[in-house]
Order: structure tokens, then C-alpha cells, then sequence
């Protein structure tokens, strides 16, 4: 998987980054041939159980995380309310409006 910059964080502030987190590898292929074929997206990640999802989440920052809910090792539910408390408080970009 291609990366952006230093530990996955984008060097360019108008890419979307992408955390893809799912247990089935064939997925999160799919997800990134997806995204690959998008301008301005990047996958900046990959998880396959929802506490490499928080791991990878705290370490990338990424603007958004596809999540599935049902996976071994922790579940998605558990791992986006573990995450909340940390997204709450990233630095929100300034309107243009």
C-alpha cells in the first residue's frame, strides 16, 4: 500500500486520507482499488480487527475510517467508541465561507 508522507500522513491537505479497517482481506483490496482510481482520495491505511483499527486511526489521523462492525479481536462498534473520544479532539480545518 502506497503512503503519503511520513507515517501515512498526507503531505497534501486537499487529499481525503482513508483508513480502511475490515477483517476480510479481499475487501479491503476491493476498497483500495476504489479509492486508488479517486483524485482525491489516498488510502492511507489498513486494518484487519477493530484494535489495529485504533492503532492505525491514532497513528495516520485519517479524515475518514471505513469501519466494519462484525469482526474478531473487537468489533467495530467498540473500536469507533474507543476512537470518538480521540476524533473529538483533532484540530478541525477552517471554513472558507
Amino acid at each position: 500500500m502506497e503512503r503519503d508522507g511520513e507515517e501515512g500522513v498526507s503531505t497534501d491537505p486537499s487529499l481525503i486520507r482513508v483508513l480502511a479497517v475490515d477483517d476480510h482481506p479481499v475487501f479491503r483490496q476491493g476498497i483500495a482499488g476504489l479509492i486508488d482510481g479517486q483524485l482525491d482520495m489516498r488510502l492511507v491505511g489498513e486494518a484487519s480487527n477493530g484494535r489495529e483499527g485504533i492503532q492505525q486511526f491514532r497513528a495516520l489521523r485519517p479524515d475518514v475510517t471505513l469501519m466494519d462492525l462484525q469482526m474478531p479481536e473487537m468489533n467495530g462498534i467498540d473500536a469507533i467508541s474507543a476512537i470518538a473520544p480521540f476524533a473529538a479532539s483533532f484540530p478541525r480545518p477552517e471554513s472558507s465561507s
